[in-house]
């Protein structure tokens, strides 16, 4: 009885495990054929075969000089763009995501749950949906087409994303923030000098979340900026050399192109994937 129990839970493991190795390959497979046809010396454009016949670093070469290509296609500029809007963007809707937190786990005002309430349904909503009136509000002020338009855009609406960061301060002691004021700091010492110490974690996880939002958005880049190509991201730059007019010249380009926008997030990810999980779990333990 108990070997037949065994090897039922035995062979199910293995259909389990090898069900996980098949997704586990189809999801890997297009990151393998990106990162090795980045490389790829031979052909212009898609080819059906896996392991590239010629390896050369001249596709990353063109891609940062321009060589051999159209000079309106800009990478550099365009990773320089992409680099300014996020790190702006990532400063301000930290500081931004962080205040509101704390204001709502430690401040006790009127209104105060409505507040969360409402903030809480504004962030069901797609943002998409608001695009097409943003793009008029900005065109009013004379900021489309601008990298201004853009971090302003990321940065305005981050408040609304308080509710983790909220739950982690609610974990920490409010008997600390008694006793600072004991001893006469405000609640501005309180935040700045001993809540956002004891708070890595979280200050980890909403500087990378705030990063990789405006280092990777096409949509609403795409609607502000127009055809304005000297202010282009790096995710409108890499969908143009897709198009049928830079296709044959910029495929390779667009691999390699594909490959450099996401190393830096993916060593900012694994640099502090630690702080990143103890922000997410500790976030969730209240409300």
């Amino acid at each position: 009885m108990i070997k037949s129990y065994k090897f039922r839970r035995h062979l199910a493991n293995g259909f389990i495990y090898l069900f996980l190795i098949v997704m586990g390959i189809i999801w890997v497979s297009p990151f393998v054929y990106l990162v090795m046809h980045s490389f790829r010396g031979e052909g212009l454009i898609a080819v059906d075969y896996l392991i590239p016949k010629q390896w050369t670093l001249q596709n990353y070469i063109d891609l940062f000089t321009g060589a051999g290509g159209n000079a309106a296609l800009n990478f550099p500029r365009w990773f320089l763009n992409t680099f300014i809007v996020a790190c702006f963007s990532c400063v301000i809707s930290t500081i931004s995501v962080l205040m509101v937190s704390y204001a709502f786990s430690r401040l006790r005002f009127k209104a105060r749950k409505k507040f969360m309430n409402v903030g809480m349904i504004l962030g069901m909503f797609p943002g998409f949906m608001t695009m097409i009136a943003i793009y008029y509000l900005l065109k009013a002020m004379g900021l489309t087409q601008t990298l201004v338009a853009l971090v302003i855009c990321y940065s305005c609406g981050a408040g609304l994303g308080f509710q983790i960061s909220k739950g982690f301060f609610d974990t920490i002691p409010r008997a600390l923030d008694e006793a600072a004021t004991i001893d006469g700091a405000t609640k501005n010492q309180i935040f700045w000098k001993i809540i956002l110490p004891m708070s890595k974690p979280i200050v980890v996880y909403t500087v990378l979340t705030s990063f990789i939002g405006p280092w990777t958005d096409f949509i609403l880049a795409k609607i502000i900026m127009g055809d304005n190509r000297e202010y282009y991201t790096v995710a409108i730059g890499l969908q143009l050399m897709q198009q049928s007019d830079f296709i044959n010249t910029y495929y390779k380009q667009f691999l390699a192109g594909s490959v450099v926008v996401a190393v830096p997030i993916t060593l900012l990810f694994l640099k502090m994937q630690k702080y990143y999980v103890e922000g997410v779990t500790a976030g969730g333990v209240k409300g």
